[in-house]
């Protein structure tokens, strides 16, 4: 069975919501939607406070060359331009609207006809996209026009589509291959077109064989996709393990998948392309996870962006009387809340309510030098090496240790039997060193 070769780990999937049909969450009466929502630069709001905004009208341009197009998830009034607190705790720019109705931009296609001829060609395309905000939706919100601009020298020869869904709990991307599967296959082809390549990989966890035969049978339609099962193992679903269990192809550090003639999507952008070309839709909602042993309603819910998370786990039946955290996204690679005010946003694939006897850190000893963090690290680094330099500074000495690598998956964190926080150190040591390039750059 088809994995990547170095690594990983295997903890248990509680699949809690896989036989849960997408539904429609209702309109809640304030929408909060920051204006940075992918990876790079803030978009710039283009209303003031007291506009009667549509439905996926432009509330905020993206002007860098790594930014994306905001767009109001709701009709109603921009009751003020302030700042709210996001997934990771911080404070950040965010348009305030108030619900009233659901009147759309008449630009917009909202019949349920599913088109099925692309006329678009391939500058359309990448315009659209930009326009329309579309991001990467797997977690790192890369703005998706970007990684169909491929570089003078380089050529993209597969489309792999990450239908993997490893991280436990979450089947958001399970459900979405379920019920929008000839959408998200229409959309793979446009942005096979976008890239000129002939060839398109799906690649899904064995643990989904209703998505894995689903998809296969609509794939006879469709020239050049394929579906590929492959082995259950987290992270299956990184960019380059996937690259690697699909393509046998390596990236080299500090690299791209481009470097190997390769471009990664999810299957929620895949969608979200369709929608952007085809119907002419920006990215104002998504299908949002909401779980937990202790949820009474565990349910996929199609989400508005700037909806609060706390209308999310009310329509899943209340928050628990054993709530220990909630955390945005997963188990492995998600992050506690401070607030159940913050909104959902264009990278929000789940909300993970845990029980407090799940919820607790295991008590923090003396490392005990086992190597399981460096058995199970599936880039080959060295996890406790990079956290000690970390927790002492030492950044120049991280970067020569490949820290920029990591991806952040928290094997090694999972696996520590000492309790040491691996994954906070690593992440605040990639932070630092990331500030060091940048400032190296700079000179």
């Amino acid at each position: 069975m088809k994995t990547f070769a170095l690594g990983g780990v295997h903890p248990e999937e509680n699949k809690l919501s896989a036989d849960k049909a997408i539904e429609t969450l209702p309109l809640p009466g304030k929408v909060y939607v920051p204006v940075s929502q992918s990876l790079g630069a803030p978009s710039k709001v283009v209303v003031e406070k007291g506009a009667i905004v549509k439905t996926g009208q432009l509330i905020a341009k993206g002007e860098s060359f790594i930014s994306a197009n905001v767009h109001s998830p709701v009709s109603g009034k921009v009751a003020k331009i302030d700042e709210v607190i996001d997934a990771s705790g911080y404070k950040r720019q965010a348009v305030f609207i108030d619900v009233e109705g659901d009147e759309w931009d008449e630009s917009i296609d909202r019949s349920p006809e599913i088109i099925r001829e692309i006329s678009a060609g391939r500058d359309t395309i990448v315009r659209k996209i930009n326009e329309m905000g579309v991001v990467g939706l797997g977690g790192a919100t890369f703005p998706s026009h970007v990684k169909l601009m491929v570089p003078d020298g380089k050529k993209a020869e597969y489309l792999l589509i990450n239908g993997v869904e490893c991280e436990p709990y979450l089947t958001s991307d399970h459900r979405l291959m379920l019920e929008r599967g000839e959408e998200m296959l229409i959309g793979i082809q446009i942005l096979k077109k976008a890239l000129g390549v002939n060839k398109a990989f799906i690649g899904i966890e064995n643990n989904k064989p209703d998505a894995i035969s689903h998809l296969k049978t609509l794939c006879i339609k469709f020239e050049g996709i394929e579906v590929v099962p492959l082995k259950v193992k987290y992270p299956q679903g990184g960019e380059k393990q996937l690259i690697k269990a699909v393509v046998n192809r390596e990236v080299p550090s500090g690299k791209l998948p481009i470097e190997v003639g390769c471009v990664v999507n999810n299957v929620g952008t895949a969608f979200a392309v369709y929608e952007a070309i085809q119907k002419n839709k920006p990215l104002i909602e998504r299908v949002v996870t909401v779980t937990g042993k202790s949820v009474s309603k565990p349910a996929n819910f199609m989400v508005r962006i700037g909806t609060p998370v706390s209308a999310l786990i009310d329509q899943a039946g209340g928050l628990p009387d054993d709530t220990g955290k909630v955390i945005s996204g997963g188990p492995m690679m998600g992050k506690a809340l401070t607030s159940l005010d913050a909104p959902v946003v264009k990278g929000t694939s789940g909300i993970l309510i845990m029980p407090e006897n799940e919820s607790r850190r295991a008590p923090q000893v003396n490392c005990i030098r086992c190597g399981r963090c460096i058995t199970v690290c599936p880039m080959g680094l060295e996890p406790v090496l990079l956290a000690q330099l970390s927790e002492n500074q030492l950044f120049e000495r991280t970067e020569k240790e490949r820290i920029m690598d990591c991806i952040e998956c928290g094997s090694c964190h999972y696996t520590c039997p000492a309790g040491r926080p691996l994954l906070d150190y690593l992440r605040l040591g990639k932070n630092k060193t990331g500030i060091l390039i940048r400032n190296r750059g700079k000179k």
